[in-house]
């Protein structure tokens, strides 16, 4: 298994995509089915966010300062996908504005993982060695067996914050 940070963030996204896939499928109706769903993007999305927020980001900022208006958009766009987690944690899936707030989080991140496959990854491919992004890829791993898995939990919000006021 590669320990490429890239590598594992792309992997991340494709789990993430194919979860979105599940929800835009499950039917109008089907708010059992949509609820589970959400609660395995939601673990998905905060334990991804916060290996990218305590890891990725922080690296990139110091060894390739040419992205740093790059990584505080990418903080942002985080932001932005932990208070709708935050949101729909709270949320039940009958609720009014379930399905409407969980369209707009996949339109989100969706929109944020394009920018980071297309734009950014190749960006920070060209700056950092393999040895590098492998080194990262690796703490990474390590975080991601501690990482939080409900945007509810401390860690989840608190690492955001930090990295962005940091």
């Amino acid at each position: 298994m590669s320990t490429d940070a890239i590598v594992l963030l792309k992997n991340d996204h494709k789990e993430i995509r194919k979860l979105f896939r599940e929800f835009e499928q499950a039917g109008e109706n089907a708010k059992a089915t949509k609820g589970k769903i959400v609660d395995r993007i939601l673990e998905a999305l905060t334990v991804h966010t916060y290996i990218e927020n305590e890891c990725m980001y922080p690296e990139v900022r110091k060894l390739v300062p040419d992205l740093e208006d790059d990584v505080l958009e990418s903080y942002e766009e985080h932001h932005v996908a932990d208070v709708l987690c935050m949101e729909l944690a709270a949320m039940k899936p009958d609720d009014e504005r379930f399905d409407a707030k969980t369209t707009v989080l996949i339109e989100s991140v969706t929109h944020h993982m394009d920018e980071e496959e297309q734009d950014w990854f190749p960006k920070v491919r060209a700056a950092l060695g393999r040895k590098q992004l492998q080194d990262m890829g690796a703490r990474m791993l390590e975080l991601k067996d501690k990482a939080p898995r409900k945007p509810s939990q401390p860690s989840a919000l608190k690492k955001a914050v930090d990295a962005v006021l940091a």
